[in-house]
């Protein structure tokens, strides 16, 4: 493996070491929350503002995970069409949601909070729809768009973002808690597929010095060019 494919291994690497690992804490405390507050199960007082603190970093993990992987395939896919302008300008972006992350996390008024979500989501999903950045599809109406390992997780850390922006909300409010439960119950089905299609698309993604002869491929009819004959 060349030091391209390693940075194409950082992504799925971070997820399994950072993400899901946090994920299944954070799944546990929400279950131990809600025992303590409708079955009045005798469990610490804690659980509560645990939950709330590791579900804050789950958002940020995925938010910046999302940004490496977006990062290193602008970067490595097609270096020569990354002109001075336009490297500054994905830069600029990438700076700026960063910086809304972080005045997500800081911020008290609602307001802001929703204001700082909306702009690290589009952020994100300006840099996602660059040209390097592989896709199933684009439109909502074919079925692989549903599939796609990208927009799973676009649509994930909208979920993780708005969790972050309604925190105080759904600690004072039965509405918005509720509707807290069904947003994370959906983020956990997303968080499973995207473990399904993440592998299935590293299946697809070969290494760097395989790709000319493997692009050369028909991907629709499932052949190859017969391979050049052996020099003598």
């Amino acid at each position: 493996m060349t030091p391209t494919d390693w940075l194409w291994v950082l992504h799925p690497a971070l997820a399994v070491l950072l993400v899901y690992p946090l994920l299944g804490m954070v799944l546990r405390l929400a279950s131990q929350t809600r025992q303590r507050r409708v079955e009045k199960v005798k469990l610490p007082p804690t659980v509560g503002a645990e939950h709330a603190d590791l579900g804050r970093w789950l958002a940020a993990a995925v938010v910046a995970i999302e940004l490496i992987a977006i990062a290193v395939v602008i970067a490595t896919k097609t270096p020569s069409e990354l002109t001075p302008g336009r490297s500054g300008l994905l830069l600029l972006v990438l700076a700026g949601t960063v910086a809304a992350l972080v005045a997500l996390w800081r911020s008290r008024e609602a307001i802001y909070r929703a204001s700082f979500a909306l702009l690290c989501w589009a952020g994100v999903i300006g840099l996602g729809m660059q040209p390097e950045v592989w896709r199933l599809s684009d439109n909502p109406l074919d079925p692989a768009f549903w599939q796609s390992h990208f927009w799973g997780g676009i649509g994930l850390t909208g979920l993780m973002l708005f969790s972050v922006a309604a925190r105080p909300e759904i600690l004072r409010h039965l509405r918005w808690r509720r509707l807290h439960i069904s947003a994370n119950a959906l983020a956990a089905l997303i968080f499973l597929a995207q473990g399904i299609s993440g592998p299935r698309d590293l299946l697809e993604i070969p290494l760097s010095w395989q790709k000319p002869a493997v692009y050369a491929c028909d991907f629709a009819n499932k052949v190859c060019p017969p391979p050049a004959p052996a020099q003598p």
